[in-house]
């Protein structure tokens, strides 16, 4: 397997990097409308980049809500990077960020098909099956311990 690097990143400075990601995994793979995921949030969000041998092939960000609140959206790895775990060490990676920032309740709006992942990294549902860009979601919470 080749080896996977993460980097926690700027967005200004690798916008490209990560919209090539996005651009791929939502526009055009899910079909999501570029206005939906271009929402004018990311420049105050937290990224985070996967690296495969120089390429970048996932990514997240972390959004704050308030002081105590954050929120993981965006996630995305390239099809032929799936199924090597990459999801979900950025998953990983960006409920470590919110710990950091002493944030204790985490939210994501989980792509139905995927709820497994979330359900094993601690999450759990509340509500219904809501749809967003098309596609079923549903709302999950993880409380978490921040460090200190």
């Amino acid at each position: 397997m080749s080896h996977i690097t993460f980097k926690t990143v700027n967005y200004k400075e690798y916008s490209a990097a990560i919209q090539g990601v996005r651009r791929s995994v939502f526009h055009i793979e899910q079909g999501v409308d570029p206005a939906l995921d271009l929402d004018g949030k990311d420049e105050t969000a937290d990224h985070i980049l996967a690296y495969v041998e120089n390429q970048p092939v996932g990514t997240v960000r972390v959004r704050y809500l308030d002081h105590q609140t954050a929120k993981i959206e965006r996630l995305a790895v390239l099809p032929e990077f799936r199924g090597r775990g990459i999801g979900k060490l950025l998953m990983e990676k960006a409920l470590e960020i919110a710990a950091n920032k002493q944030i204790n309740t985490v939210v994501i709006h989980a792509q139905d098909y995927v709820k497994s992942l979330y359900l094993k990294l601690g999450f759990v549902s509340e509500g219904e099956k809501f749809y967003e860009a098309g596609i079923a979601h549903v709302k999950m919470l993880k409380f978490i311990k921040s460090s200190i």
